[in-house]
């Protein structure tokens, strides 16, 4: 055994050495205006090095204003150098072991604004986006704002007291919760009489008897309220007091004085956001920088709590002119208590009262909140991003209108939270569709980027194309233990939520290829206009909730349907006009709509008046439109105005009554439908599939997504493509090297074309669809191969070649139907490889919470085995390096390649021969072309492989990490070298 010790600091692990080590790391990017076309082949020079707008993103988590112009700089350069284009700045630090003094350097201070300065001072040199959290951590919040301030989120507090002998003279009640820390003044809002409804328990949620609920709030006086109950029932007094919620942004203080969350349905909650930026933060510099940098504003879900009802001061009016009844009456069936609902009339009319109230937050929520922003950050550069949802409201007519919604990989139970967002983002007329991406709970320290890479791959396939990954913490703080901050870990004295990216890491080596991997996907994603199958519309535009599209997720997903939702308010858009049969053609073209009943209120069968007026237009200009259920008797939403109901009937009748119209029972008759309305999906798959896809569309080209959503099975089958670009030639892109060639073997009709698609669990490709000379290499006519029996047909220095693992004479069919046949001579075996060398870099504490003490431990090996199963090594976090050599005879000639078959590695690889670093090789299937860097006589193959820094903080850190399972580190194997013969087809 060989012990090497030496010493080195954390953050001189990172920087331009790390990611120039392989020259197809993406540091600098491409050039943007490659993007969207300009020249022919301008695609793939940008999706070879993609620009730094497309690149993956950081959430970045500061101490406060605690942070050093140096290191700020040092981080950003750490984050652009691994190939990442932005970063989020947010005030975050849930794991400070020792007190931060917010009144020195909290959010908002002046040494705070001079660290964003500096940030985005170095991002303008760096070409990095800089995105700022509207407060200090969420919900929005300001030290300018107290409980008692018009601008802060309020709440309705409600009180009782029962009426004993029939009459009742005392004090108004106090209300039933007790006010939060800070909230000093109460204001009497309204005080009524209601009997229980007969036979009804004094139990909550209490049912009252809606036609006794009496106001009495006019006859208080110094406030005592008499009331002499008409009948021998039992009556209650309940009155409701309007107060601040007195809540404050998550995981504080974070100001001094503390702040206060502001009041996200009033205009001077918002206006007093704007009136603290400009007239506290946003300094000469500051908004010069800004410019410059053109990121984003970003605010976190809508996580607005209290223990009472929430609410806003003018709802009653607000309430009265959107929706045309008085609230007050039915003021007792909206009030909560810690959550729950406290009165009730009945089930039908409290679900409708409820349903009004929060279709008109959702319109204070956009008309006050969100609309004014994104007009005042325009105005400075800047974009909104937001993740609108947390609440039920509208999250889908929000998306629309934000510059990026946002969602997440935590709070989100499925990919159809997604296709939610991606509905709004592309009605809206949107860009980008954001995700807080590989947020772990428990995962810190042992989060991989297999984790991330499977995470975001998925993601990309519901429409998401911008990943801000969860997230980077600052390199110090106070109390801080090896290996520095980390923002969410410790948490609550244990593991704490995701990572902490950076150079602290050993898997940080690899970061450049995986940054690669995500800036080609987002980069293709973002290119062109979405385009969708069906829009499936709901009642409510909610997210977050894991409800997905009845049949087409579980059932159509994997025949090759793609879907997103739609509420009722995206009809309105003026993106949302038919023609040529598809709904909003200018954007996800929809070729088929599709409703059933209310999936958040059993399904039922209900209906905004407008909305079923569009969809009846939608059906007269040609719209195919699948109905799932009677409809016989349909409801508007909420409480009808008189004759509205009947309304209702009459349109939903004609609209039924349209020859694009199908209906159908129930859930179980979509499929039957689907095929009587003569639809089939534009992809389609030769059978049940796992895959998942995306699918854009630009003048000269379509680009499909794909990726392997099983844990397990491996696609191997035909895939058949919709296309509307003739004449067409079909290409492969490789996600990992930015490598594009022509998908040789494949067959085109009419309409179509057909080739096969093979994708190990987890793995992603692209297959584009494109005119001639797509990519300015002159071709002007998509020759092809039907079919061949050889493995593959690739095109080497201009030559078609067939390639196979065994020799022999294979037959293969053009496009013109005449049969070839080509000579693959002798094939080598299988080559084992032996005599194994491993050396493992040691990760370990150094003398200081950022210095990390690197130890070097050599072990030879028979076969490769994870280091970790090693005597000695067990605990060891670090970088392993695995070598051996193969002897390739004489026979080894040109006509020879061999494919690397690593077998079970943990985390990432990186492979390079005879010295040579290879390019950046999908983690996912473990399989490396070593074709072209092999040679005659000796080769030496190593394999690098990183781990998370799980098992050495296990035993530097025990009581926190210490329960945790050890993770198993390096190669496991079996690697083999298995060789191939290519002949140039004839």
């Amino acid at each position: 055994m060989n012990e090497v010790s030496r010493r080195t600091i954390l953050a001189a692990t990172a920087g331009a050495g790390v990611a120039a080590a392989l020259p197809w790391s993406l540091p600098g990017g491409g050039k943007a205006a490659a993007a969207q076309g300009g020249h022919a082949g301008a695609f793939a020079e940008a999706f070879a090095g993609p620009p730094r707008t497309v690149q993956g993103r950081f959430r970045w988590w500061w101490p406060h204003g605690l942070v050093d112009p140096t290191e700020i700089a040092r981080e950003i350069d750490q984050i652009a150098d691994a190939g990442f284009g932005g970063v989020e700045i947010a005030d975050v630090h849930h794991s400070v072991e020792e007190p931060l003094d917010p009144a020195e350097h909290g959010w908002g201070t002046r040494p705070w604004v001079a660290a964003v300065e500096a940030a985005l001072g170095r991002a303008a040199e760096r070409d990095v986006t800089v995105d700022i959290t509207i407060g200090p951590s969420w919900p929005a919040a300001l030290p300018t704002v107290t409980p008692q301030s018009t601008a802060a989120v309020s709440e309705l507090a409600h009180g009782l007291v029962k009426i004993d002998g029939g009459s009742y003279d005392g004090e108004v009640p106090g209300p039933a919760v007790e006010p939060a820390s800070g909230v000093t003044e109460r204001r009497l809002y309204t005080v009524q009489a209601a009997r229980l409804a007969d036979g009804a328990a004094m139990e909550k949620p209490y049912r009252l008897d809606r036609a006794s609920v009496t106001d009495l709030t006019a006859s208080v006086r110094d406030g005592h309220v008499g009331f002499t109950a008409p009948d021998d029932g039992t009556w209650l007094i309940i009155a409701t007091w309007l107060r601040g919620s007195g809540q404050r942004p998550e995981a504080g203080p974070h100001t001094e004085p503390a702040s206060y969350v502001v009041d996200h349905f009033s205009a001077a909650g918002t206006q007093a956001v704007i009136d603290f930026w400009e007239g506290e933060i946003l300094t000469p510099r500051l908004r010069e920088l800004i410019r410059r940098t053109g990121g984003s504003m970003f605010e976190d879900s809508i996580e607005l709590e209290t223990e009472a009802t929430l609410w806003t001061p003018a709802m009653f009016d607000e309430f009265r002119r959107r929706k045309g009844y008085d609230l007050l009456p039915y003021l007792p069936v909206v009030l909560r208590m810690h959550e729950d609902g406290v009165f009730s009339y009945d089930g039908v009319t409290d679900r409708r009262v409820s349903d009004d109230l929060n279709d008109v937050r959702s319109e204070l929520y956009i008309e006050h909140h969100l609309r004014p922003l994104r007009e005042w950050l325009h105005g400075l550069g800047l974009g909104l991003r937001i993740q609108p949802y947390g609440l039920e409201t509208d999250a889908l007519a929000s998306s629309a209108v934000v510059d990026t919604p946002e969602g997440e990989s935590l709070g989100f139970n499925n990919l159809d939270d997604f296709r939610s967002l991606a509905g709004g983002r592309d009605m809206g007329g949107n860009k980008r569709l954001s995700s807080e991406s590989a947020a772990v709970y428990g995962g810190s320290y042992s989060t991989t980027w297999d984790h991330v890479v499977r995470t975001v791959s998925r993601e990309y396939a519901a429409g998401v194309n911008q990943a801000v990954l969860h997230g980077f913490s600052y390199a110090n703080a106070p109390g801080a233990q090896w290996p520095g901050f980390a923002a969410f870990t410790p948490y609550d004295g244990g593991v704490g939520y995701s990572e902490s990216w950076g150079p602290r890491h050993p898997i940080w080596r690899h970061a450049p290829d995986i940054a690669g991997f995500m800036a080609r996907s987002q980069f293709v994603l973002q290119s062109g206009t979405s385009r969708v199958d069906v829009a499936f519309l709901r009642q409510k535009g909610y997210a977050g909730t894991g409800f997905g599209a009845a049949w087409f997720t579980p059932e159509g997903i994997p025949r090759g349907w793609t879907h997103q939702f739609l509420s009722p308010r995206l009809l309105e858009l003026p993106s949302a006009r038919v023609a040529d049969g598809r709904l909003a053609p200018d954007g996800p073209g929809y070729k088929m709509l599709v409703f059933e009943g209310d999936a958040f209120n059993g399904k039922v069968e209900t209906m905004p008046l407008a909305a079923a007026r569009r969809l009846l237009e939608f059906a007269r200009d040609g719209l195919p439109i699948l109905a799932v259920g009677s409809w016989d008797s349909p409801t508007v939403p909420g409480v009808p105005e008189p004759g509205e109901n009947e309304k209702l009937t009459e349109v939903m009748a004609r609209l039924l009554a349209q020859p694009s119209v199908y209906r159908v029972d129930s859930r179980a008759g979509i499929a039957d439908g689907v095929a009587a309305l003569g639809l089939r999906p534009d992809v389609r798959y030769a059978e049940s599939s796992p895959l998942l896809h995306a699918r854009r569309h630009d003048e000269d080209a379509e680009y499909y997504y794909f990726v392997n959503g099983s844990e397990d099975e491996v696609v191997d089958h035909d895939v058949t493509f919709a296309t509307t670009v003739r004449p067409v030639i079909p290409y492969r892109l490789d996600l990992w090297t930015g490598g594009v060639e022509r998908a040789w073997v494949h067959e085109a009709g009419r309409g179509n074309v057909r080739l096969r698609v093979r994708l190990d669990p987890g793995a992603a490709t692209v297959i584009v669809l494109a005119r001639p000379n797509w990519l300015g290499d002159g071709v002007r006519r998509g020759s092809n191969v039907r079919s061949t029996d050889a493995d593959t047909v690739t095109e080497i220095d201009g030559r078609v070649v067939l390639r196979a693992a065994s020799s022999g004479t294979y037959r293969s069919t053009l496009a013109n139907g005449r049969s070839v046949s080509t000579r693959i001579d002798s094939v080598p075996d299988e080559i084992p490889l032996t005599d194994w060398k491993l050396t493992v870099e040691d990760w370990r504490p150094g003398d200081s919470p950022t210095e990390t003490d690197v130890r070097s431990h050599e072990r030879e090996l028979d076969s490769p085995v994870p280091w970790t199963e090693l005597p000695g090594l067990a605990d060891v976090s670090g970088v392993g390096r695995y070598s051996a050599t193969v002897h390739l005879g004489p026979a080894w000639t040109g006509g020879h390649g061999a494919y690397l078959h690593l077998g079970e590695v943990s985390d990432t690889f990186r492979v390079s021969v005879n010295g040579k670093a290879l390019p950046p090789a999908d983690q996912q299937t473990g399989v490396v072309d070593l074709g072209g860097f092999l040679r005659r006589g000796r080769n030496t193959i190593e394999i690098e492989t990183a781990s998370t820094l799980l098992n050495r903080m296990r035993v530097f850190r025990p009581d926190v990490y210490g329960a945790v399972d050890r993770s198993r580190y390096g190669l496991a194997g079996p690697v083999r070298l298995v060789p191939y013969g290519q002949a140039r087809l004839k």
